[in-house]
């Protein structure tokens, strides 16, 4: 469980870094690729196997890495158009929503438990992240405009499916750090593209802030990645049950961080969602 805990208390922390970022003008698009860039030589460096690129290349999970990296990159993009069109609620209720897949997934090809408490406990988990992320004056009408979100919900679900699948049947024990560095080389390698376009378009300011947040970010990012994929080879903890507590505390931490540190103001719908997190999570860990 310290695995699993390591990674939310990870993951809450980049939502405190994206906070900071607006906070700070810090251009979040560089600030994403540094981050990956970073993320990738921690990973090369505290692995006990070396970086051989030819025998990486040669791996059985090489091409799902670099799927997985293109997605990082994709979904990221994603999401910001989402923020930007429909709100952040929306981005964030599609986003954590999509724990349904993996849990599915977990479910039916690896044959997990889905006695009466885990399926309520999950099902409690959905209304707790629709809750907690509910804003004053948010307009989740949609109706023709579904497009957007629901990649955001179907991008973010095959990136945890994947990295489960991968991790089960292709990883091995001691290669979690190259598999994870490949996968942030990857999207490294695609912001990179996106950035030089951008500069050569002439739609880029260079950004010194974005290379420290960006830094910082990949500090924050290889621990929410390296903690998962530890979390996930544990075999007392089942992919769906590790998916159901990682992504409803994730979002339960951060509306308790946004409160404390940037004052952000909880409704009624709020907390009632922070309470079905914490009973949601209790189902889920005693079934």
């Amino acid at each position: 469980m310290i695995f699993l805990l390591l990674s939310i208390l990870s993951s809450t922390a980049i939502f405190v870094l994206f906070k900071l970022f607006d906070k700070y003008q810090i251009n979040t698009l560089q600030a994403i690729v540094v981050n990956y860039i970073t993320a990738f030589f921690f990973d090369i460096i505290l692995s006990k196997k070396p970086f051989i690129l030819s025998e990486t290349i040669q791996s059985d999970w090489f091409l799902g890495a670099m799927g997985l990296g293109f997605l990082f990159i994709a979904i990221f993009n994603i999401m910001a158009i989402v923020s930007q069109r429909y709100g952040v609620s929306v981005a964030s209720v599609a986003t954590k929503m999509s724990l349904v897949l993996p849990v599915i997934f977990g479910i039916f090809v690896y044959h997990e438990s889905s006695g009466f408490l885990k399926l309520f406990g999950i099902l409690l988990a959905l209304a707790a992240v629709f809750f907690v992320s509910a804003k004053p004056k948010t307009n989740i009408r949609l109706k023709n405009n579904l497009l957007m979100p629901f990649l955001v919900f179907l991008g973010s679900g095959v990136i945890d499916t994947s990295i489960k699948y991968l991790e089960t049947y292709h990883v091995e024990d001691d290669g979690i750090p190259i598999f994870s560095a490949t996968i942030f080389g990857c999207a490294a390698i695609i912001g990179l593209f996106i950035l030089i376009f951008k500069k050569l378009k002439g739609n880029l300011k260079n950004s010194p802030l974005s290379l420290l947040g960006g830094f910082l970010l990949g500090i924050i990012n290889y621990a929410s990645i390296y903690y998962l994929l530890k979390a996930l080879n544990h075999e007392s903890l089942e992919s769906s049950t590790i998916f159901t507590i990682n992504n409803v505390a994730i979002v339960m931490l951060s509306g308790i961080t946004g409160l404390i540190l940037f004052k952000e103001k909880l409704t009624f719908k709020n907390w009632m969602g922070i309470g079905l997190a914490i009973l949601s999570i209790l189902l889920v860990t005693l079934a």
